[in-house]
């Protein structure tokens, strides 16, 4: 076969939807080209789902859900059932998944509610691991990492490139930063810094991500201004109101710790410290 013919015939196999005999998909569901259902996996009539995505055996994808492309789901993921919430009455409401996600076995993600604005958002390029969960009316940014069996309640935020170790627990309407890290077995009661590793029962603020920023390109002479602004905000005796007024009378133009302040400041749940 010459390289001509290989490349059309590859196009032409990724152009195809393959559904596999024993799934069950709604005829009215919408299926893009290139997607692939594996057996025993249910789509039911609300469902959208982008090119190239993979749904694994025994899925079962729900409700008013529209997932992008080039994701994968493995076995036993279950997307968009109603929200585990009592004062769900049956409204119609989304869940929103965005490209090139891995989502992993038996991870569960609700649709949001009208009390939280009716919609579940997922970025991209996130990695879910098994058995984690995504709760109603939570917004997930891109590049997230959510390892074995973490759970959000709902209405939690999180920001591009956080890390979530296994088995942590966040209370409904935390919010975590840009680029924080929570170390496995923590209980998340409070907002999560950006830029912050925070980890304990309940979490406490350790330092910086020094790790995640370097991956992230982000420039060595913003890490002493950043550590200046921990040990203020977090590591110093002075109330945070306080601490958030002695950091911001140094009027620095450094954006990291702009963004630092701005998310302390906006703070309802407060911030962990050290």
């Amino acid at each position: 076969m010459t390289t001509r013919v290989r490349k059309i015939t590859q196009a032409r196999e990724s152009s195809r939807t393959i559904v596999h005999p024993t799934a069950t998909v709604h005829p009215k569901a919408r299926l893009a080209a290139g997607v692939s259902v594996g057996p025993y996996a249910v789509i039911n009539e609300h469902v959208t789902i982008g090119p190239r995505t993979k749904i694994g055996a025994h899925c079962v994808i729900d409700g008013h859900t529209t997932i992008g492309e080039d994701c994968e789901l493995f076995t036993g993921a279950v997307l968009g059932s109603i929200p585990q919430d009592l004062k769900y009455r049956g409204e119609d409401s989304l869940l929103v998944i965005g490209d090139r996600n891995k989502i992993r076995e038996y991870v569960t993600m609700n649709p949001g509610t009208v009390g939280g604005g009716g919609k579940t958002i997922v970025g991209s390029d996130g990695l879910f691991m098994a058995y984690s969960h995504v709760a109603h009316d939570c917004v997930i940014g891109n590049h997230i990492i959510m390892a074995n069996s973490v759970a959000l309640a709902g209405h939690i935020t999180i920001a591009d490139r956080a890390i979530i170790g296994g088995l942590v627990g966040v209370h409904q309407f935390v919010r975590i930063g840009t680029l924080a890290f929570v170390g496995g077995c923590s209980r998340v009661a409070q907002d999560i810094p950006p830029f912050s590793t925070c980890v304990g029962y309940p979490a406490k603020v350790y330092g910086l991500n020094s790790e995640g920023l370097r991956r992230a390109g982000i420039s060595e002479d913003v890490k002493p201004k950043l550590h200046h602004a921990f040990r203020i905000l977090f590591h110093s005796k002075l109330s945070m109101s306080h601490a958030v007024a002695k950091l911001a009378s140094e009027s620095t133009t450094c954006p990291e710790v702009q963004q630092l302040l701005t998310f302390v400041r906006e703070s309802k749940r407060g911030v962990c410290r050290a």
